[in-house]
């Protein structure tokens, strides 16, 4: 699979062949944007162009390294080969003696938030200052084919006081390594290490490009395909992994408690529909924030005239646009805001639950003025 073979952000894509042809390879790179839009599959190739033995501006797929760092693809096995061997009692002095590290190739690391135990996994992991260290070890070492790369994922989930660690790599940058962090958003990092590193904003992908990558799924009919595809707003990755009944309940959920706040119900109601978001859903609370911003861009959309405009939720559209004549934009923006406090409390492990208590109550009230 060749860099032509990855789909979405076309000049990302240029861009890194032309620092390899041109042997002027950055030390750090932040690769930012939505998941599940390819950042780490196209880290994972600029890996493997890197150090492959036939070509210098792309990979062949073929030769040794090609093949040992395509591996890394496959990081739920890797990471439960991981915890595995660390043991599933680890306590936190083992963690970071022991740190997660993904090694396929001895020149290609992938760190990955670290969930702790394989049965009982942390509910929010994070990148932790053993894996950070073993980095700033090994980036100095003298690769054995042509350059180190080391993939650093949820580079948001690192503490600031650790990222002092990361700071002293970039400041004094090894010739032969390249640290290529991926984060959802730029400015979760401290500007300190963004202004440090090359960034590339990727975008979202067409839907129809979506469709095209959903092919590999067997089990999806054309219709299904599409609803997929529409679903998971430009992130093929995210649409590879969806189960569609699960991400169909989880909307309607999530309108339910979007309703119960317009609508002005009773705290008691507001509080049993945000407890089935919180406690009886099997996908991350993100996800659960996504959805609740994917159900406010449509009522924006439609309070402003727009309705049909490629809707993010067509199932849901006829709820959605009764909804939309009880709120304003202004009502909205205070929504997306209130979403926006409630997810950067979670790097400091707010309570899920009183925080989208507390937001829902502060909305419903705001309709009663």
């Amino acid at each position: 699979m060749p860099f032509s073979d990855f789909l979405g952000n076309s000049r990302i894509v240029a861009a890194l062949r032309g620092v390899l042809v041109t042997a002027r390879v950055p030390h750090a790179m932040l690769f930012a944007g939505p998941r599940g839009v390819g950042k780490f599959t196209l880290a994972r190739m600029f890996a493997q162009a890197a150090n492959c033995q036939r070509l210098t501006d792309d990979f062949c797929g073929e030769c040794g390294p090609c093949q040992t760092i395509f591996r890394l693809q496959n990081t739920s096995a890797l990471v439960e080969q991981g915890l595995i061997e660390r043991g599933e009692g680890a306590d936190s002095a083992t963690v970071e003696r022991v740190p997660l590290v993904l090694e396929t190739h001895p020149d290609v690391w992938a760190i990955v938030p670290d969930p702790v135990r394989l049965k009982n996994p942390v509910v929010r992991p994070i990148l932790h200052v053993g894996q950070l260290r073993a980095v700033q070890r090994a980036a100095y070492f003298k690769p054995l084919a042509r350059r180190r790369v080391f993939i650093i994922d949820g580079a948001e989930t690192m503490r600031w006081d650790h990222a002092n660690i990361f700071l002293k790599i970039l400041e004094e940058p090894p010739e032969t390594a390249s640290l290529i962090l991926l984060a959802p958003n730029p400015y979760l990092l401290l500007p300190t290490i963004r202004s440090r590193c090359l960034q590339f904003c990727f975008s979202p992908l067409a839907q129809d490009q979506v469709e095209q990558v959903l092919r590999r799924r067997d089990d999806l009919p054309p219709a299904q395909r599409k609803v997929a595809a529409q679903l998971a707003e430009g992130s093929p990755g995210v649409a590879l992994a969806m189960d569609l009944a699960q991400t169909a309940e989880l909307r309607k959920t999530a309108l339910q408690a979007l309703t119960a706040i317009i609508e002005r119900r009773s705290p008691t109601d507001l509080f049993n529909d945000t407890a089935r978001l919180t406690k009886a859903q099997k996908m991350p609370f993100e996800t659960v924030l996504e959805v609740f911003y994917s159900l406010l861009n449509d009522l924006l959309e439609l309070s402003a005239g727009f309705a049909g405009q490629q809707a993010r939720n067509p199932a849901l559209g006829k709820e959605l646009a009764g909804l939309s004549r009880q709120v304003d934009t202004a009502w909205i923006a205070s929504a997306v805001d209130g979403l926006d406090e409630l997810d950067g409390r979670l790097r400091r492990n707010v309570n899920r639950q009183l925080g989208l208590d507390a937001i829902a109550l502060s909305l419903s009230e705001a309709l009663q003025k």
